[in-house]
């Protein structure tokens, strides 16, 4: 990826073992109408999906590029990998979205326009037109009480802090310390709402539908919902002290 000539968005996409799900969502990503590039950050994923992106890469040269990280660190420390790599080019906006086509590809140029706006758009699933579809009552009561619980502790008016579909603008990346962000899964997207929001950014919500995954295994597990509990109220107090 020519950093003289990067399109004007990056869509940061981290995957492990999504060998089931990565053809259809590069081919989706590629056929938007939008000026974008996709960057798949692989953790090793043993089930060969480090290849099948090189392979898909191969087909998209001048859009599509693979970042190969030597083992499993979270989704976190990936998509930091990206930040790093994002800001490596001259991209003024960066996308993050999930593998396993949660996330509608389709939504993408919808997300882009709003960012003409707002320093930050999140696809949300909890304001008026967003929702969730396939998910189990108890997954919707931990993603919704999750974003209630950081919503109240942090003070911040955004319905939908857990979301992964994200754009941002170029500065507010280059805003955040990314050496000191040591969040991962729920908490990270928490993190990097935050951040943005007490460094002075505009954040607004566009409605999204949620699709669950219909192949491949989540990778939710109770410590990484666990470990946002403590985090918000070290944000928290960290916000308190910078002011």
């Amino acid at each position: 990826m020519d950093s003289h000539a990067s399109p004007r968005a990056l869509v940061i996409v981290p995957t492990y073992n999504e060998i089931e799900n990565l053809t259809a969502l590069v081919e989706a990503v590629m056929a938007q109408p939008a000026d974008l590039s996709l960057l798949v950050v692989d953790d090793n994923s043993p089930d060969g999906t480090g290849k099948l992106a090189d392979e898909l890469a191969a087909r998209f040269p001048e859009r599509m590029r693979v970042l190969h990280r030597a083992e499993k660190h979270g989704i976190g420390p990936a998509y930091l990998a990206g930040f790093r790599a994002a800001l490596a080019t001259d991209a003024q906006f960066i996308v993050t979205m999930d593998a396993d086509l949660s996330h509608d590809p389709a939504d993408l140029p919808r997300m882009l326009a709003a960012a003409n706006d707002a320093d930050v758009v999140i696809g949300s699933r909890y304001v008026d037109g967003g929702g969730t579809a396939g998910w189990p009552m108890y997954r919707q009561l931990i993603s919704r009480g999750g974003g209630t619980y950081a919503r109240l502790v942090l003070g911040v008016p955004v319905h939908d802090l857990t979301s992964g579909y994200k754009v941002y603008r170029r500065p507010v990346i280059e805003s955040f310390r990314l050496d000191n962000m040591r969040s991962d899964g729920y908490g990270f997207q928490i993190e990097t709402v935050y951040r943005a929001i007490t460094h002075g950014f505009r954040v607004i919500e566009i409605p999204i539908t949620f699709h669950d995954r219909t192949r491949g295994k989540s990778k939710l597990s109770r410590r990484i919902v666990l470990e946002a509990a403590p985090m918000v109220w070290k944000l928290r107090f960290e916000g308190e002290g910078s002011r």
